[in-house]
């Protein structure tokens, strides 16, 4: 007859692991002795390795009760059911260790590839770092907002990188935080935004983005507040006709002399 101590070392097993399987029940309690002490037999040496064995080949101990009390084929069936667990739970690890490897560069947090991509393109025109940080902010709210459309999105931003005027514009966004409202490269910014959105307008590029209107006005507000010169781009351009950032539309001639503010 066996001690815990004695089993536990005969199993290879802490006496913490034998306490913890009697409380849940895959190890029966022994009789004790006269003087209260637990006494193990042969069975008690068998049973305790079979558990081992299980639970240090990776089966979940809530299912090694399942598998001791099994037939062959069952046991078999039953083994191929938690390898079966155990191969989608380290697809899910290794999904989770590439994201947080991807996590490591910063700009993976809360982004698609598409949109990291597209900000390294940009940082290839020259654009300062300072704005790019402010244009991933923004997608990143896209990003949460839109997910089953921000691939489709992008593809169509560096469409728009083909554009000379964009390139232009891009360029002009080196130092474009700094800028004060009288700089004169703000009204240069405002003309090739009118060009941009006039073409699109009359190649009826112009259509829903999948954003309401609050979360328009959040992104727009972002902008404006940047920098006094971003201010000012969106007032000039509001001054000839054109509402909003994110959603650039063309105020109807009969409110536009309504809504502009006196001179």
């Amino acid at each position: 007859m066996l001690t815990i101590s004695q089993l536990a070392a005969y199993a290879g097993v802490t006496v913490r692991a034998v306490r913890h399987y009697h409380q849940i029940g895959l190890l029966p309690e022994p009789e004790r002795d006269h003087s209260g002490y637990r006494i193990y037999d042969a069975a008690a040496v068998v049973r305790l390795i079979r558990i081992h064995a299980l639970a240090d080949a990776g089966v979940p101990l809530a299912r090694v009760q399942e598998l001791l009390d099994a037939g062959p084929e069952e046991f078999a069936d039953g083994v191929q059911e938690v390898d079966k667990d155990l191969r989608a739970e380290i697809r899910r690890l290794q999904d989770t260790r590439k994201r947080l490897a991807r996590l490591a560069a910063g700009e993976h947090l809360a982004l698609p590839q598409s949109v990291v991509d597209y900000l390294d393109r940009l940082r290839g025109l020259g654009v300062g770092e300072r704005y790019i940080e402010m244009e991933r902010d923004a997608w990143i709210m896209v990003a949460a907002q839109v997910p089953h459309l921000i691939d489709s999105v992008i593809a169509k931003k560096h469409e728009q990188l083909d554009d000379p005027d964009m390139v232009k514009l891009y360029s002009l966004f080196k130092g474009v935080l700094d800028w004060s409202a009288q700089d004169p490269r703000v009204v240069e910014v405002a003309d090739i935004v009118e060009r941009l959105r006039n073409r699109a307008v009359e190649a009826g590029e112009v259509g829903a983005d999948g954003f309401d209107g609050q979360f328009v006005d959040l992104l727009d507000s972002t902008v404006a507040a940047s920098s006094p010169g971003a201010e000012r781009v969106v007032a000039i351009l509001e001054e000839r006709g054109w509402r909003g950032w994110t959603r650039i539309e063309r105020v109807p001639a009969d409110r536009l002399n309504t809504e502009l503010p006196p001179s």
